[in-house]
């Protein structure tokens, strides 16, 4: 059970941190006001509505770290990127994400 949920609302944070590492693109899939509220410094805003279009033009080998603000959006697209043969990880609230960065960034 509690598997099922961490998987609807974000990821592992190992999960998050390997894809991290290995240059995932960071993409915010709250709306576009959400976003000007605050976000990842340096993520991209694709609103969960627009993300199968916007797919369209990622390379299939770099891997995406969707977020949103509580996991929920995130989890639904990264469920969909996932079965258009994308690596995508849910990595959660956006704040989650931002501390992930954050710690990477200062331990390099």
């Amino acid at each position: 059970m509690l598997g099922m949920l961490r998987s609807l609302l974000g990821g592992s944070n190992d999960e998050l941190v390997q894809a991290l590492r290995q240059g995932a693109v960071v993409i915010d899939v709250r709306t576009r006001a959400e976003y000007q509220g605050g976000h990842v410094a340096g993520s991209k805003n694709i609103p969960l509505n627009e993300v199968s279009t916007a797919l369209e033009g990622h390379p299939k080998g770099t891997p995406i770290v969707f977020c949103c603000a509580s996991g929920g959006r995130s989890g639904q697209a990264t469920s969909y990127a996932t079965s258009k043969g994308y690596t995508a990880v849910n990595g959660g609230p956006w704040t989650s994400v931002n501390k992930a960065v954050s710690e990477l960034q200062q331990g390099q």
